[in-house]
């Protein structure tokens, strides 16, 4: 159903393509890496502070319709992976048999040195304005920026750690709960801990080489950043998804 969602948005913009191909119009399919990541909001806390950047994948397809030679309006469906991870001490929940010792201590969190990555995967919808200029008069290498609001559909969302460590009481690491290293390897699905849906503002610069009459490939980077928490419930904290991006693709003109 993950993949559904997505094959069905790209199979719409090639409807879309059929419907109005007799205009100015593009259809384009593009793919490269993310580099995501997780910014700590409003409501902080051990936990949702301290995340680094991870890859991900990024793919997906577009139609662009011509207003100008200078203007256009682009319509897209991506493939987007996103998150952050932390390979250092950190914090987390105490859960079995550790929560009645946090209890009794009365403490929320516990620490310990593993790695733990959040990985999100996003179908986004983006909308853009798209200027786009000729380096030369005849030549066939054009520079072009874009601007624009996306959506954003959480499609899955798991925590993985790894690692083992001595479990402490404390931040500083000076009071050990655990004789020896206990072990940290999971694989929890968080999807019901987060909301389904995002938007937010995507953009991007980069070159395009016209290679044919109606083909040019392009190359282009730039980023996106949601504008809602991604937890449902800010009792951890409140962290913000966001990714730089670096893609190459392909497009033809109608």
């Amino acid at each position: 159903m993950k993949k559904l969602s997505l094959v069905l948005v790209v199979i719409s913009l090639f409807g879309v393509t059929g419907a109005i191909s007799a205009q100015n119009f593009s259809m384009g399919l593009k793919g490269g890496l993310n580099i995501p990541n997780l910014t700590a909001g409003g409501v902080q806390n051990p936990l949702n502070e301290g995340y680094e950047s991870r890859l991900g994948a990024n793919y997906g397809a577009f139609g662009e319709f011509h207003i100008s030679k200078v203007f256009s309006i682009s319509l897209g469906a991506e493939f987007s992976s996103q998150g952050g991870q932390k390979d250092k001490f950190q914090a987390f929940v105490p859960a079995g048999p550790l929560a009645p010792v946090a209890q009794a201590l009365g403490i929320n969190y516990l620490y310990a040195d593993y790695k733990s990555v959040a990985k999100m995967n996003y179908l986004i919808v983006p909308v853009l304005a798209r200027f786009s200029w000729n380096i030369s008069r005849t030549g066939p290498l054009s520079f072009y920026a874009a601007i624009g609001p996306f959506a954003g559909f959480l499609l899955r969302a798991h925590q993985i750690t790894s690692g083992e460590s001595i479990i402490y009481a404390d931040a500083a690491g000076t009071i050990p709960l655990t004789p020896t290293p206990q072990p940290f390897d999971a694989d929890t699905d968080i999807i019901d801990q987060l909301n389904k849906f995002n938007f937010g503002l995507n953009g991007y610069i980069g070159f395009a080489y016209k290679f044919t009459d109606q083909n040019s490939m392009f190359i282009e980077g730039g980023g996106n950043y949601g504008f809602i928490p991604i937890q449902k419930e800010s009792d951890n904290g409140k962290n913000y998804s966001g990714a730089g991006t670096v893609s190459f693709g392909i497009k033809r003109r109608f």
